[in-house]
């Protein structure tokens, strides 16, 4: 098994800011280390003047210890002096270990939202942590300070985790918004995407069942002696009444009933009053259902322009697709003024 030995981002960037907390640490401790010199320097010298002066006048103190009878007052030891030199408290190294974690959260959302790269508009991607290392710092050498000064610093700490950790949250929060909003805008594109689809499918379908529709009609009308206009039949004065009975004998290949056919007459004697030859100079529209532009209704049969059967089978085909039904057509050429 392949182990990695690469370092995390995280784990990179903690070792860095390690580093740099040690180089600037030297300086302090060896100013503080100096300034215990001197204290201890300033004490042994003090003491040993006093012990000049005690010696010099020992015969007197003793004198005066005999006549009084007293016993004198031993002098102050080192136990008593205002610095507490023991290893930092229990709530220092517990402030220690909480801006640790502090400094590992911030990475890690940061690391987060890099990786994403979504844009969190006017949210922070950065959380400055600055202030907080330095006062880690401070604290991780309290050793050397007296005791107030160690909880004041446990405080600063304290603090400055819990601002870092609400920056952290709202970091969170926002990179969490940004990836649910991106979720959505993929789910709608999706939804776009299959509504085109089942539009297209729909209208193939809807176009296959036309063509099939007309070779039907095209085949019973040939045969029929009803009286149905031959619905071949190419030129020679196609009239409107013979035009209407191809169309009504179409309409059952869509699934339409009679009570769509007095739709469809309103609507094509509203274009083209059923007149196969009818042709509209201002829009170039053409033919009974005045396709436009006229060499549309060629999907529906070379003869589209001499062949009245051929232009209805190509409308009704039109009509299906964009409007479901003629009533729905005429509805709308009613609403707008045409379909």
């Amino acid at each position: 098994m392949h182990t990695n030995t690469n370092p995390s981002p995280v784990t990179t960037r903690r070792v860095r800011r390690e580093a740099e907390r040690r180089n600037r640490r030297r300086p302090a401790v060896a100013v503080a280390s100096l300034a215990i010199g001197v204290l201890a320097v300033g004490a042994i010298t003090g003491t040993t003047a006093v012990s000049h002066a005690s010696a010099s006048s020992a015969p007197a103190l003793a004198a005066y210890a005999l006549a009084s009878n007293t016993t004198a007052t031993p002098a102050p030891t080192a136990s008593t002096t205002s610095f507490d030199l023991d290893d930092i408290t229990d709530e220092a190294e517990e402030a220690l270990t909480a801006a640790a974690a502090a400094l590992e959260s911030a990475d890690e959302v940061e690391g987060d939202v890099a990786d994403s790269g979504l844009d969190l508009g006017d949210a922070a991607t950065e959380i400055d942590t600055d202030a907080l290392e330095e006062a880690i710092e401070d604290l991780d050498g309290a050793h050397l300070l007296p005791s107030p000064a160690v909880a004041d610093l446990t405080d600063d700490v304290d603090a400055l985790v819990a601002a870092i950790s609400e920056d952290v949250a709202g970091m969170r929060g926002s990179l969490e918004a940004a990836e649910k909003k991106k979720a959505e805008e993929e789910a709608a594109e999706q939804a776009r995407k299959e509504a085109e689809a089942a539009a297209a499918a729909a209208a193939a379908e809807a176009e296959a069942q036309a063509e099939a529709a007309a070779q039907s009609s095209s085949s019973t009308s040939s045969g029929s002696t009803t009286g149905v206009a031959n619905p071949g039949y190419a030129s020679g004065g196609t009239s409107a009444g013979e035009a209407q009975s191809i169309a009504r004998g179409m309409l059952g290949g869509y699934g339409w009933g009679d009570d769509q056919f007095s739709c469809l007459v309103a609507l094509w004697n509203k274009e083209s009053g059923w007149n196969y030859q009818a042709y509209n100079a201002s829009s170039g529209a053409f033919g009974i259902p005045q396709a436009l532009p006229g060499s549309k209704m060629a999907s529906a049969g070379a003869d589209w322009q001499t062949n009245a059967a051929t232009q209805i089978s190509w409308g009704l085909g039109y009509i299906s697709g964009r409007y479901g039904s003629p009533c729905g057509a005429w509805d709308h050429s009613q609403a707008v003024g045409w379909y």
